[in-house]
């Protein structure tokens, strides 16, 4: 049940991705519209991710895990009958409230299920390769449908699944709730929610059109007032969504911000991505899909390799290590162009699969293994949650970037057409995207004048790449000055009690946990 569930958790992230380019031909949506479609979906995912762990502590995690596959399915069902880029944001606004559910619910099912901590690393394996395949078969997916079918159903899948889940969930699955007194910290919850959607909303709308603009200028300071309020309520309450103390620990502190920055990098660079093979190769969405799957069918392939060496080399190494090759991966990919061939592409798409998988392996583990054994829900949570702000961010800041130097670099790619043809166009990416240009009447110059868009985007991809590639090699500094050699005995245990489940479990993570 837990496997299927963070399976249905993770499925939209990369079916959604893909899929973009044919979202925006079929919506007529803008590059800015484009982003929320992705960001929409993490927005809630972040914004939950921590009250839901404390909901399910509370309440019953069944109860829970029932909601969050309920609402997935609801959210499936809007975007599966959307008729505007609106109502898929609505779509996957209501499918990410499901996935905030999923995550902590999944890993508290399991530890309730297998109280022995070192029987428990195998389950915690299962759920990991269940995840990496939600990320690995959603391109897949997404290819077969769209080739064939409306974008729309993309959406369907998990519709069926959900409710069959939910269904099966009724017999199967025993409650539970977490012992001790905690409580919903509904101050913290409001604020640090403001903040996130504030921040992601300033910098979508500031990069669509200017951050002088009075609407960003107001959310960009209710996200910095929200902020502050979120740490002065957090350091006041007698139940803390976020315990602030978590950050006293450098392990937890590095690996909080690796994991932020490193998703901020990863889930724009899958948005740029997808719209160059689509915008630029005219790629259909299988096509596409085959070449993302090279970045995910590493880590999932080598998975076992991973587990085996997180074992034999300190998670310092393993996470800088990861982070290096990453970054080389990304500066690889600063050389292709538009007609760059899926031989070239495929092994530095490899290589990337290569530095995440081995980055990822370690860093979740790390965060709660760096802590006090009563914390490690909390710990993973507060991981948990940072990566999602991280992912809303990615596409909000690397799409800003594409088209802000596209449209810088457009007008010398643009030198041959007639200046006022040039105008028009220009105007045209400024206002609807890339897609515009595509149903813009070009007449004879129609050829010359997509070519030049596909230079300039090109342009705004090597940028968007530098970038990402510069933020994978400020984690890794941040990672080889922050963590310490840790205990690898304690990884496994400390993850497993990522619910704080029994007793038994807590008191076996006390004695295994790292001295801080």
């Amino acid at each position: 049940m837990a496997c299927v569930g963070v399976f249905v958790a993770y499925l939209p992230v990369t079916t959604v991705s893909v899929s973009l380019p044919a979202i925006q031909r079929a919506l007529n949506a803008s590059t800015s519209e484009l982003s929320w479609v992705s960001s929409a979906f993490v927005l809630p995912v972040a914004a939950l991710i921590l009250t839901s762990g404390v909901f399910g502590d509370v309440h019953g995690r069944k109860k829970v895990f029932q909601a969050g596959l309920a609402f997935c399915a609801l959210g499936a069902t809007v975007s599966l009958s959307a008729q505007s880029v609106q109502s898929v944001w609505a779509g996957q606004a209501l499918s990410g409230v499901g996935s905030a559910a999923l995550q902590p619910m999944t890993l508290a099912l399991i530890s309730h299920a297998v109280p022995d901590p070192r029987e428990r690393g195998k389950f915690i394996g299962l759920w990991a390769t269940s995840l990496m395949a939600a990320l690995a078969v959603g391109p897949l997916i997404a290819g077969l449908i769209v080739d064939h079918f409306a974008w729309r159903w993309i959406f369907l899948p998990t519709v069926p699944v959900a409710l069959l889940v939910m269904a099966l969930s009724v017999p199967l699955l025993r409650d539970s709730r977490a012992p001790g007194s905690r409580r919903l910290d509904w101050p913290g919850q409001i604020t640090a929610a403001l903040a996130v959607t504030a921040l992601v909303y300033g910098v979508i709308e500031g990069g669509a059109g200017s951050f002088a603009d009075a609407r960003v200028m107001v959310a960009l300071s209710v996200a910095a007032v929200a902020l502050v309020a979120f740490v002065l309520v957090e350091k006041r309450s007698e139940s803390p969504m976020l315990d602030l103390s978590l950050f006293r620990s450098p392990a937890f502190t590095a690996t909080t911000v690796v994991i932020m920055i490193t998703f901020l990098g990863l889930i724009g660079f899958f948005f740029v991505l997808s719209l160059y093979f689509g915008t630029v190769q005219h790629l259909s969405t299988l096509e596409a899909g085959l070449r993302l799957l090279m970045v995910t069918l590493v880590p999932v392939a080598l998975g076992g390799v991973f587990g085996r060496l997180s074992r034999k080399v300190s998670a310092r190494v393993l996470i800088t290590g990861g982070l290096l090759v990453t970054a080389a991966a990304l500066l690889s990919l600063t050389t292709i162009d538009a007609v760059t061939s899926f031989g070239s592409l495929a092994w530095r798409l490899a290589l990337l699969g290569l530095g995440l998988g081995t980055t990822f392996t370690a860093v979740t583990a790390t965060a709660v293994a760096s802590v006090p054994h009563h914390l490690a829900g909390m710990a993973a949570a507060g991981n948990n949650a940072f990566r999602q702000v991280g992912g809303a961010l990615g596409p909000a800041v690397l799409g800003t970037l594409l088209t802000t130097k596209a449209v810088d670099a457009l007008p010398g790619h643009l030198a041959g057409v007639d200046g006022t043809a040039g105008a028009r166009i220009i105007s045209a990416v400024e206002t609807g995207g890339f897609g515009a240009v595509a149903r813009m009447d070009l007449g004879p110059m129609r050829g010359k004048t997509l070519g030049a868009l596909s230079e300039a985007f090109v342009d705004g991809l090597h940028l968007c790449l530098i970038v990402s590639a510069a933020l994978m090699l400020l984690a890794a500094v941040i990672s080889a000055l922050l963590l310490r050699r840790t205990r690898q005995t304690s990884v496994t245990v400390a993850v497993g009690t990522a619910s704080n489940a029994t007793p038994t479990a807590a008191a076996a993570a006390a004695q295994e946990r790292i001295s801080q």
